[in-house]
């Protein structure tokens, strides 16, 4: 057993080409965590799914500031169980041999560093579940300014936690310590709820839930994001003015007659001068050689 391995981290993700943290987790950069920030999640979602990425999301998580905010950062996975002596024994040990010091969450929110999200699966557990509270909640303001965490379990001191400003996801609240928990896995795989996510991942929390984007889709899941919406710009127009149907504008491949108008739109309309350097040259070859998908409604 070994706790935050660079080498694992980089085994687990080879499809990311670009720089790295110092742990190995991949380091999406920070242009694309600003641009995230302006994206819906309906939008960041489509890219990922049409790929196949489909367990990506999810939605039955409490937030602890309920103002609107979206939480966007670079995840730091932990995965925890019920505690068993001897396996307990061995992970103390590990963590002792690494340096590390205190209980096993501690572990975790001394690792963050700036634009850190950390990602704890708590197996749901909230009675003596509780990951976080007011002091590590300060912590984790400290440590990565602009983040926060998504915790499948319990927090505690919610009054103190409604006063830092870092945007919390949970399940459930308990005024009991956190207890009776051993770590099984750290910056490796985990799961929250429904979703599976990676080191690395970027996490992109809404009032709807979160979206945990892979690292090596999150420049084209912005830019798929941007075309979305200036399309649906495009598709609204071209609908009042009775050009095209509801159904021509809901596919997935437009006709190179559509795109060809769009272009237009996007070279003359100055709604759409923030988006005059995308790149469409994929949506025609599409148009021109068709599209396996082209039969059915765009998501």
């Amino acid at each position: 057993m070994n706790f935050n391995v660079r080498e694992n981290i980089i085994a687990l993700t080879p499809k990311w080409k670009g720089e790295r943290l110092p742990d190995g987790r991949p380091k999406v950069p920070d242009r694309y965590l600003k641009a995230l920030h302006e994206l819906t999640l309906e939008e960041v979602w489509k890219p990922i799914f049409v790929k196949g990425y489909q367990s990506q999301f999810e939605g039955r998580l409490l937030t602890m500031h309920d103002d609107g905010r979206k939480l966007v950062g670079r995840a730091v996975t932990a995965t925890f169980a019920p505690t068993r002596p001897d396996l307990n024994e061995v992970a103390l040990e590990t963590g002792k041999r690494e340096g590390r010091t205190g209980t096993y969450n501690q572990w975790v929110i001394d690792s963050l560093v700036e634009g850190d999200v950390a990602v704890i699966d708590m197996y749901d557990k909230i009675y003596k579940g509780t990951f976080l509270g007011g002091n590590l909640t300060t912590a984790l303001k400290n440590k990565t300014k602009t983040g926060g965490a998504i915790v499948w379990g319990g927090v505690r001191d919610v009054e103190q936690m409604q006063k830092i400003d870092a945007q919390v996801y949970y399940r459930g609240i308990d005024p009991t310590p956190i207890r009776e928990f051993i770590m099984t896995s750290f910056n490796d795989v985990t799961r929250i709820g429904n979703a599976v996510v990676l080191p690395g991942d970027i996490v992109f929390g809404t009032c709807g839930g979160v979206l945990f984007i892979p690292s090596h889709l999150v420049a084209e899941v912005v830019d798929g994001a941007a075309k979305t919406q200036v399309k649906d710009m495009f598709g609204f127009e071209m609908i009042t003015q009775n050009k095209f149907t509801t159904a021509q504008i809901d596919r997935n491949t437009w006709t190179e007659e559509m795109l060809d108008l769009l272009m237009d739109f996007i070279k003359t309309d100055e709604r759409a001068e923030r988006y005059r350097g995308l790149d469409w040259s994929e949506e025609y070859k599409l148009a021109r050689e068709g599209d396996p998908n082209d039969t059915q409604s765009a998501l």
